[in-house]
């Protein structure tokens, strides 16, 4: 999943001064940037860490594999559309399908806190099972600890990932191009907007549920019908606007988005307003963008229409190299701005 804590990114972001501050923020944003920029990244750079994909290429002999692990510390546990145990099978598997692999197996690590009751854990465990099922992966091999009571809070999970690559095309922010054209698969915000209402008590006209969902199909489905993918991104933590800056940044373009053609739910867009959201910040589980050449652009979306979890693909912006590093966009009243990533994390433990 896209996520700022996984050091296999790294941007150059506005810098604070207080590391206390930086770790009490919990990541997210520019602060989890300096982190990964100036801790992480320096301690253990090597030609792999260095792709900064949404995992590791690894060469095994003629053949690629892609390596991936990401932690889920999200509260609540149980939300709706999902729960801890869905979004770390399908966080894994879809950060594995942005590196252009077929997943097959994960591990599993569960972190317990003292007094939580089994009938939760099975449940978590349980809709492990029927995630991993559905996206057609196996749990091999695991861990469990238990922290004492107040530790912990409740449940954390760590899982990794190892996916097969079966082509030789190279997908990586770097390959991202002028002339290029940005898919995006469907409606965004749903899933920051669900745990948002959760932790507030809030209740909406319609139910606004999580967009979780396992992205390997509609990847796999493209690169087995030979379009150009350049760059695939999962818009989780930070949302569309993080995605795209991180992008930006890393391949030195310029990113120009449509914001009528971005889709986003009316119930969201309301939510939004009233409680002075941007949908482009939210987070996601189950919405990813696509850089490719603008040839392949309208195949390219009929093939993400056919399946159920990018049903509502639409391409949404372009690439040139007038303002390297820039994100902007044309808003719905026509002016122009620039898109940037938040400074802190909108909600923390989103995932």
């Amino acid at each position: 999943m896209h996520n700022p804590n996984n050091f296999t990114r790294t941007g150059r972001p506005p810098v604070a001064d207080d590391p206390v501050i930086l770790l009490a923020h919990g990541g997210g944003g520019t602060l989890m940037h300096r982190l990964t920029a100036e801790v992480f990244y320096p301690a253990f750079a090597n030609p792999i860490l260095h792709q900064q994909g949404d995992g590791a290429i690894l060469s095994m002999g003629a053949q690629r594999l892609a390596f991936t692990t990401d932690s889920y510390v999200v509260h609540p546990l149980f939300f709706p559309g999902g729960d801890i145990g869905t979004l770390a099978v399908n966080g894994t598997v879809n950060d594995l399908a942005m590196c252009g692999a077929r997943p097959l197996y994960l591990s599993a690590a569960f972190i317990l806190e003292e007094g939580l009751p089994v009938a939760t854990l099975r449940r978590v465990v349980e809709s492990m099972r029927l995630s991993a099922g559905k996206a057609h992966v196996q749990i091999v091999t695991g861990d469990t600890k238990v922290v004492e009571k107040g530790k912990g809070d409740g449940l954390f999970i760590n899982t990794a990932g190892i996916g097969i690559i079966e082509h030789q095309r190279s997908i990586q922010p770097r390959r991202v191009k002028p002339g290029d054209v940005v898919l995006l698969s469907g409606d965004i915000g749903r899933h920051g907007l669900t745990i948002m209402a959760m932790r507030g008590g809030l209740a909406f006209e319609s139910e606004i549920t999580s967009d979780c969902a396992p992205l390997a199909e509609p990847v796999l489905a493209l690169l087995e019908a030979g379009i150009q993918i350049h760059c695939l991104r999962d818009l989780t933590r930070g949302g569309l606007a993080s995605g795209m800056v991180e992008i930006a940044a890393t391949a030195g373009v310029q990113i120009h988005l449509e914001e009528r053609a971005i889709p986003v739910r009316d119930d969201v867009r309301g939510a939004c307003e009233i409680l002075g959201f941007d949908p482009l910040h939210l987070a996601n589980e189950g919405r990813f963008a696509v850089f490719l050449p603008d040839g392949d652009a309208g195949r390219a979306v009929d093939i993400l229409k056919a399946h159920d979890c990018s049903r509502g693909a639409v391409r949404i912006g372009r690439v040139s190299d007038e303002h390297p590093g820039l994100v902007t966009m044309t808003t719905a009243i026509g002016t122009r701005r620039i898109v940037d990533m938040l400074s802190g994390e909108q909600l923390p433990r989103i995932c």
